[in-house]
């Protein structure tokens, strides 16, 4: 009896213990506007992540028809997507210990006016990967896994970026 009430006790002085510092739950962040057309492919998994992602919060519709550009608020150009694999290890023999993998993109926001609202912007993401040649092909599912959760990160930090824009 005596260990329930304590436990009682504390979790309640947890939970106004973070009240009272202000903790809040993560929300989905608000947008200055509605309708955004993307320039970004339609086959790409990125853009489609990007697509789900934004029309998530059921505040944005993207718009990927050029035909329906007019429609669209906000423009969103994809400039370049580029995906590098880099030496950065070596062993004493020379052969290759350790990989940088490098997603590079680069994007700008316009309104429906031609106003820059995000000018040109790249956004540089790294992950290290060992390698060895007797796992060859696990490390390569593990590249290909590796190169998702940058597209992930990059998805959102592209929403936090479209979130910050306030006037249009």
């Amino acid at each position: 009896m005596q260990s329930t009430r304590r436990a009682w006790l504390m979790s309640t002085a947890l939970v106004a213990g973070l009240v009272g510092c202000g903790f809040e739950l993560r929300k989905p962040p608000r947008y200055a506007f509605s309708t955004l057309f993307s320039s970004i492919p339609i086959v790409s998994p990125f853009g489609i992540k990007l697509k789900r992602s934004l029309e998530s919060s059921g505040q944005v519709e993207v718009i990927t028809d050029p035909r329906q550009i007019e429609r669209a608020e906000v423009i969103f150009d994809q400039l370049f997507e580029l995906r590098e694999k880099i030496i950065v290890g070596r062993t004493s023999t020379g052969a290759i210990r350790e990989y940088q993998l490098r997603l590079r993109y680069r994007f700008r926001v316009r309104s429906k006016s031609g106003i820059e609202l995000i000018p040109d912007t790249e956004i540089t993401l790294n992950r290290d990967i060992n390698f060895n040649e007797t796992g060859a092909l696990s490390k390569e599912s593990e590249e290909g896994l590796l190169y998702k959760d940058m597209e992930n990160d990059l998805v959102l930090q592209i929403q936090r970026r479209l979130a910050a824009i306030r006037q249009i």
